[in-house]
């Protein structure tokens, strides 16, 4: 009965497996195509230095760009072009309301002073010519001085102080005008400097540990004899 029956499930399996056989192979995976699988280039492309990366989550291209270190040279060289251009560069916009206010401020100054100077030296030049008292001096000096109305009643001494105190004003204008002038060409060789030594510095680590140590110090001397002073250290 043993034989028999290990017999009959030999002769099973045998029948079997060529049945199975060919079903594995009439069932086959499905093969997927590209379109199916709606792959985009976000999603299988993201740069990272020079390696490719796969950020499907994300869906978007990620690229590890080099950090931002502006070069002392350019930095310069713009802001030599047209003041500011050096800080638009090295991304230091805060400095440009400082730059575009002193410019505007010493421009003002400028003209105002340049405009008065010109003012006084004309009343002065009048009140100067052999006739003061004319009409047509009067009508260029007679405005700095308020008071007088008929240029006939004034006295030569009184002609004599109006020109030193028109002498005095237009030496003072023309100095402010040219200390204003001499200003803006400073400004404009600060922005220059700056710019250079924030490109320079641009990545210059200030350590939060920087610290200033003030202590008592006792020190001794070969001959025994002690002294007393306080000690000023920096801690880096």
């Amino acid at each position: 009965m043993v034989k028999r029956f290990f017999v009959s499930i030999v002769a099973v399996y045998s029948l079997a497996f060529p049945v199975l056989g060919q079903i594995n192979d009439s069932v086959q995976t499905p093969k997927i195509s590209p379109r199916s699988q709606n792959i985009t280039k976000s999603d299988t492309i993201a740069w990272v230095d020079d390696k490719l990366m796969v950020d499907k989550s994300a869906d978007k291209v990620i690229k590890n760009s080099i950090p931002f270190k502006p070069d002392p040279n350019k930095a310069v060289l713009y802001s030599a072009i047209f003041p500011g251009l050096g800080q638009i560069y090295n991304r230091k916009y805060w400095k440009l309301p400082i730059v575009y206010g002193g410019f505007l401020g010493l421009a003002y100054a400028i003209s105002w002073n340049g405009r008065m100077y010109n003012d006084y030296t004309a009343a002065y030049k009048a009140i100067k010519s052999d006739d003061p008292r004319s009409e047509a001096n009067f009508r260029i000096w007679g405005p700095f001085v308020r008071r007088i109305t008929d240029p006939s009643q004034i006295t030569d001494s009184e002609i004599t102080t109006y020109q030193n105190s028109f002498k005095r004003n237009r030496d003072s204008y023309r100095r402010y005008r040219d200390l204003s002038i001499i200003g803006a060409v400073a400004l404009y060789g600060l922005c220059m400097i700056d710019a250079y030594v924030d490109a320079q510095l641009f990545d210059f680590d200030i350590s939060p540990d920087l610290s200033l140590r003030v202590e008592p110090q006792v020190q001794t001397d070969p001959f025994a004899q002690k002294s007393f002073g306080v000690q000023c250290s920096f801690k880096f």
